[in-house]
């Protein structure tokens, strides 16, 4: 591994920092070759270094308030709350008897949060342009942090009144010490990300989970490509798992997200290897030149033809431009440039010719993800006066225990011949439009259901009440459901529905339209 030190005056350094953890014997050359001949007694703690090691890069970083579409508040607000605290602090003190006031160790102790009273350390955090120099009570941080211990107390201790730490932003700090001092966690969209970073980087496992938590919960197509990134940094496997789920199922939305053009090469590598990609392939290729085209402008390169096919490297074999299309193909790929005439050449053979050239591109089709069907009806039937439609809305509601996406709904279809229907599916929380799709199928006069898609996977979350809505036109009678189950076990997933107010056709639990809920899991 490259490494580089970080620079002394900390100057304009974009880092990523790690723990070194040294041996006993390196410690204790240390400990021996700055103290001689000293009997004080050894700590019996494990062997951790605050000492750092940095790996310097050009990718301009961004904000965590830039990847999450909720409610944001900025850096600087958050650290002028603090601030605001820290006078409030202040002027508590002034009470001769301040600690009276309080009738817990923990609110004591909440007072000394950001306060200058019996202040032992001073923290300059943050680059020039963002610094802020805190006050810290050793003590306090020594019980807060294993790695604050073997700052302050442990072998390798310096006695410093200020410390700079050039790789933390400030906001992030504060919400770390707040934790320490307060047992209180705040986070926010704006700072969650570098609030993991000094976590991790200060060895707080419970500050680091609620963040990996508040992640992904926030998690969404527009930040999943970036989240996975941070996440493998992190460490933190079960945030890159939820990062994976959401890629596969929504790739097309991930894959055009501004998110995914800030990804480093070795994510972008891995994604283009995903075989459950759930996308058409000309997307993916689309996606990986508007990659392209952003790292050469991180890398200050022209943007042009030539310089996307040099940053994209050999990442640009793992696009299975062979199973696009032959459409996409030919107004798509084989016309961008990128590919060499011969790479062009050959590939249209590989469409045309029974003898099929060798490609460096992989041929093989994506296998991508299998739909699975929540049935809620254990039969069905028809008469001669139902089921009608006539603009009016059939709707019911569902919630489920784990976290799916759902494709489309299963419809029911004409009982008297073949029929086409237009139909206007919906899918609703608390009243919000989540997705909805306009198209028409064609059925067969069976009573089987037919598919309707949503033009995207909509994101369900567990324990919460979302609305499936559609409004039918054509054939007046069509089949319809009966003997209708309130909870449907599909593999690890459990549904349970409920009437909605929104159906004004007759659709409900016991009977109705909408047999299936189409969803991957």
């Amino acid at each position: 591994m490259n490494t580089l030190m970080v620079d002394a005056k900390g100057r304009n350094m974009k880092c990523l920092t790690f723990f070194l953890m040294l041996p006993e014997s390196v410690k204790s050359k240390s400990s021996k070759g700055s103290k001689k001949g000293s009997s004080s007694g050894i700590s019996k703690l494990p062997p951790v270094c605050y000492e750092i090691i940095t790996l310097k890069t050009k990718k301009k970083k961004k904000m965590a308030g830039e990847i999450f579409s909720t409610k944001k508040s900025s850096s600087a607000s958050t650290v002028q709350t603090y601030q605001q605290q820290n006078l409030n602090n202040n002027n508590t003190i002034q009470c001769c008897n301040w600690q009276g006031l309080y009738s817990t160790i923990r609110e004591r102790n909440a007072v000394m949060f950001n306060n200058e009273l019996m202040a032992d350390v001073h923290f300059v955090v943050g680059q020039p342009e963002e610094m802020q120099r805190l006050p810290g009570h050793k003590y306090v941080l020594a019980v807060g942090s294993s790695v604050f211990h073997a700052m302050f107390y442990g072998e390798l201790a310096e006695d410093k009144d200020e410390i700079s730490i050039p790789d933390v932003e400030p906001a992030a700090f504060l919400a770390m010490l707040k934790y320490i001092y307060c047992d209180e966690i705040d986070l926010s969209a704006d700072t969650v990300l570098a609030t993991l970073y000094v976590a991790k980087k200060y060895i707080i496992p419970h500050l680091a989970r609620a963040c990996v938590n508040f992640l992904e919960t926030s998690l969404s197509a527009k930040n999943a490509c970036i989240l996975l990134s941070q996440s493998c940094l992190f460490e933190e496997p079960e945030l890159t798992q939820r990062c994976w789920e959401v890629i596969d199922t929504q790739a097309e939305l991930a894959l055009k997200s501004d998110g995914f053009c800030d990804i480093d090469p070795k994510t972008l590598e891995s994604i283009l290897r995903r075989e459950t990609l759930n996308a058409k392939e000309i997307v993916v290729f689309e996606a990986a030149l508007k990659w392209a085209e952003a790292e050469c402008q991180r890398r200050d390169l022209a943007v042009s033809i030539g310089n996307k096919r040099k940053v994209l490297g050999q990442a640009v074999y793992l696009i299975r431009i062979p199973t696009m299309a032959l459409d996409d193909f030919a107004n798509g790929a084989a016309q961008s440039g990128v590919l060499t005439l011969n790479e062009t050449n050959d590939i249209f053979l590989w469409y045309t010719a029974a003898k099929k050239p060798d490609l460096q591109f992989v041929s093989k089709p994506r296998r991508g993800l299998t739909p699975q069907k929540c049935h809620r009806f254990q039969s069905c039937a028809y008469r001669s006066n139902q089921w009608r439609y006539r603009g009016r809305c059939d709707s019911i509601q569902f919630a489920v225990d784990k976290r799916v996406f759902i494709a489309g709904f299963g419809l029911y279809g004409s009982s008297c011949g073949s029929a086409e229907y237009s139909a206007k599916i919906e899918l609703k929380r608390q009243g919000v439009i989540l997705g909805q799709n306009l198209s028409k199928y064609f059925s067969d006069g069976s009573s089987n259901t037919f598919p309707v898609w949503f033009e995207h996977p909509v994101q369900i979350e567990p324990d919460t009440f979302y609305t499936a809505s559609v409004v039918l036109d054509g054939n007046e009678l069509s089949y319809f459901g009966q003997e209708g189950m309130t909870e449907v076990q599909c593999g690890k997933v459990t549904f349970q529905f409920q009437c909605s107010s929104d159906s004004t056709n007759g659709t409900g639990v016991q009977g109705g339209q909408i047999p299936e809920l189409i969803f991957y899991a």
